[in-house]
């Protein structure tokens, strides 16, 4: 049972942390390279699939990795627990930082007509992604360890 766990945890904080670093690396620059319109257009779609998905993994990966530090013991339960703190951050910079700009960003009617009080929201957006980012690449190298720990 703890082996599955293991792999569980494993397998989410690498999926986790993945998404998050092509998301820096290939969609952040694409999406600061797109004028204003075309950029609010592209977040809308971008966001479709990923919002209802990425946090059943977010946080169930933090629950296997709760559970692996609980059930699992021995040399697992350190890393396991920190690993599930920083998921736990991963969760808390995405559901209180990027998807309030998200839901900004998905309230516009029209992305050739902006709100007057429009700013753009990319270079904080981006901050955010970046910190969740290092928290998801960290809780991946510690539930590498865990795994590798006897």
């Amino acid at each position: 049972m703890t082996a599955v766990l293991g792999l569980l945890a494993l397998l989410g904080s690498g999926v986790t942390a993945g998404v998050l670093f092509a998301v820096a690396l290939s969609v952040l620059p694409a999406l600061f390279a797109m004028p204003t319109s075309t950029y609010v257009y592209a977040h809308q779609l971008l966001g479709r699939n990923w919002d209802p998905t990425m946090p059943a993994i977010v946080l169930g990966s933090t629950l296997a990795d709760i559970l692996w530090a609980v059930l699992g013991g021995g040399a697992h339960r350190a890393p396991a627990a920190v690993a599930a703190v920083l998921l736990l951050g991963v969760s808390a910079v995405s559901h209180l930082c990027n998807v309030p700009i998200n839901r900004r960003v998905k309230a516009v009617e029209d992305p050739d007509r902006l709100p007057a009080d429009w700013q753009d929201p990319r270079p904080l957006w981006r901050r955010w992604h970046v910190l969740r980012t290092v928290l998801a690449a960290a809780a991946l190298f510690v539930n590498s360890y865990a795994a590798l720990v006897r």
